[in-house]
């Protein structure tokens, strides 16, 4: 099945690439692989919530804006990889979870974004992973993912 197919089986639109808050580009294409900027979870250009998971956001509402930052990612990758169907697999994703003092789940939270990127790409969407809890992420976002993947057909 496509990633197309896929996507639309799941009801999933790709966003829009984000516009970047600062002198960085959302997406990189160095030979076979595409290296994301760190997404946050904008919807329609603006954080639905702000603040620290275990703290003014539950670990369920991060969990789902994990998905969202990941959604973001897609689509910056696509839009330096000439479309999602050359990705062979998503190799490498890294999670940022802006935690109050006593919140240690941050993998939980961050299998937002892996859950959909397996939900999206099947065996090829496994991937290594870290998740790290920090004190606050830009814009007080409460969730940030950044991701790896490898191209197929990776000629230039």
């Amino acid at each position: 099945m496509s990633v197309a197919s896929r996507l639309a089986e799941l009801g999933i639109t790709l966003p829009e690439v984000a516009t970047p808050a600062g002198a960085y580009v959302p997406a990189v294409r160095s030979g076979r692989y595409v290296y994301t900027a760190g997404q946050v979870p904008f919807v329609e250009g603006r954080l639905p919530v702000t603040g620290k998971v275990g703290g003014e956001v539950t670990p369920e509402e991060a969990k789902d804006l994990a998905r969202t930052c990941a959604l973001n990612a897609l689509a910056a990758v696509s839009s330096v990889a000439g479309g999602l169907e050359r990705v062979a697999r998503v190799v490498k994703v890294t999670g940022f979870v802006a935690s109050a003092p006593d919140f240690t789940a941050q993998p939980a939270v961050i299998n937002g974004a892996s859950e959909l990127l397996g939900e999206v790409f099947g065996d090829a969407g496994v991937h290594a992973r870290s998740a790290v809890g920090v004190a606050v992420l830009p814009m007080d976002a409460p969730v940030e993912v950044e991701i790896q993947v490898e191209l197929a057909d990776w000629a230039e």
